[in-house]
């Protein structure tokens, strides 16, 4: 596997390749040994066929019987997938009439564990085979594994068996002559709602204008995706009847190299216009109410939380935060990842002028990048959730700004989480931040 142009770009995550190499089992390769793409970075992939791999990680053992297909889980879009790879072809072997998520666990000959999820659907276990076996066309079957000790209460099935998600395809707006193809194609959002009706699918439910309120949850990264795999957060904001529309803004993982490399010196602008085209999707569709919207991110979805509620600070009701990037200069001087600022700043211009010692010139550019910039225009109540050891986004970037509000005259609550970093919080730390999240939307939604 090569993720060759996070060299060449600078950013942190990219569209794979994979790569095959004569190797001899008595020792090193020889240098003049070539080597062969098996399967090339994908720039701009056609509709439904393969983006190109995106795979956090492989089994210890990912082959199957014959020695030379792999099998992984990739993304897909805004799903995970299984793929059977071998020198011939790319085969998706997961269901392809579904959008829950897919993920390897284990291969015994070509025999598979897989688990399967979906946002409102909590974990199953999968049983799968090929059918008919030792078949270069074969199809694969899948069966639900029963486990006694894996289940889920009755009240958490019956508090999501109202609900349903759909992936909407969203087009760019004022897409761009400047741009590659695939980063004027559109791209993609989970919406979940609460079903009136069990048989109608989620798009064509209009809504009263009355209820639901809508959470827009924006993932971090911003090279990373949101997949349709069970959340509990999206789990626990759907059981408390919010709507939630989940985006994929261009530069998130599985929808090629054009849309993921479109995004670095763009930040703060394309992936914020791309979030609020988003919304006026829905809200043009009937969908959601557009008087009632909150919004919720972490990490880079932070930065973009904290950019709309500066940049359209009339269309948000209430906002949360963890560990948000709100001041890019702030961030370049104190994170483990200063050449992120730089890459995510400049694009590829990035990695020839980046430096430790932030320059006045860029100092001034990474400030109006960030938003700090628009904080004299917020008016949005705003919660923040901070890891107090937190490496990557110290907790300094987030106490500014929210002091910064204060002086403005906002609403701010700020909750500073002892011994928790960056991602993962502790479980007893992620309970208390989706309680205090719940509690802080409630007080302004009513």
């Amino acid at each position: 596997m090569s993720a060759e142009s996070a060299v060449d770009t600078g950013a942190h995550s990219v569209t794979q390749s994979l790569n095959r190499m004569m190797w001899p089992s008595h020792g090193k390769p020889h240098p003049i040994h070539e080597i062969v793409d098996v399967v090339p970075i994908v720039m701009c992939p056609e509709d439904g066929l393969f983006p190109g791999l995106y795979c956090a990680n492989l089994l210890y053992h990912p082959w199957l019987s014959d020695g030379f297909t792999l099998v992984m889980s990739s993304v897909w879009g805004s799903t995970q997938v299984i793929l059977a790879i071998n020198t011939l072809r790319i085969s998706r072997i997961s269901p392809t009439d579904s959008n829950f998520s897919w993920n390897v666990l284990a291969i015994d000959g070509d025999n598979i564990l897989a688990i399967s999820s979906s946002p409102v659907d909590p974990p199953q276990i999968k049983y799968g085979y090929p059918i008919p076996p030792n078949s270069k066309e074969a199809s694969w079957d899948w069966q639900d594994v029963s486990l006694p000790f894996i289940g889920h209460s009755e009240k958490l099935r019956s508090l999501l068996s109202s609900v349903n998600f759909s992936i909407l395809k969203i087009p760019v707006n004022n897409s761009s002559k400047n741009l590659p193809r695939g980063a004027n194609r559109p791209f993609e959002s989970i919406f979940v709602s609460v079903n009136k009706s069990q048989t109608e699918p989620v798009e064509d439910h209009k809504m009263d204008g009355g209820c639901n309120p809508l959470i827009v949850l924006i993932h971090g990264g911003p090279h990373s995706v949101s997949m349709t795999n069970y959340s509990k957060s999206a789990a626990f904001f759907a059981s408390l009847g919010y709507y939630l529309l989940i985006i994929n803004y261009r530069g998130s993982l599985g929808f090629g190299e054009e849309a993921l490399q479109s995004l670095p010196g763009k930040i703060g602008s394309q992936d914020v216009n791309d979030i609020l085209t988003a919304m006026d999707y829905v809200i043009a569709k009937g969908l959601v109410n557009g008087s009632k919207v909150a919004a919720y991110g972490s990490s880079h979805g932070g930065f973009l939380t904290t950019h709309l509620i500066g940049q359209a600070a009339d269309r948000f009701v209430v906002a949360a935060v963890r560990n948000p990037v709100c001041n890019l200069a702030l961030m370049a001087g104190t994170t483990d990842i200063p050449d992120w600022c730089y890459a995510l700043a400049l694009g590829k211009e990035g990695n020839m002028v980046f430096s430790e010692a932030l320059s006045p010139h860029h100092q001034d550019l990474f400030y109006e990048m960030s938003p700090i910039f628009h904080v004299s225009k917020v008016k949005t109540p705003t919660l923040f959730l901070l890891g107090e050891i937190d490496r990557r986004v110290p907790p300094s970037n987030g106490l500014q700004y929210a002091r910064a509000l204060k002086e403005e005259g906002v609403d701010v609550k700020i909750m500073l989480f002892p011994g928790e970093g960056h991602v993962n919080f502790r479980p007893q730390s992620e309970f208390e931040s989706l309680v205090n999240i719940a509690v802080w939307f409630k007080k302004y939604f009513n």
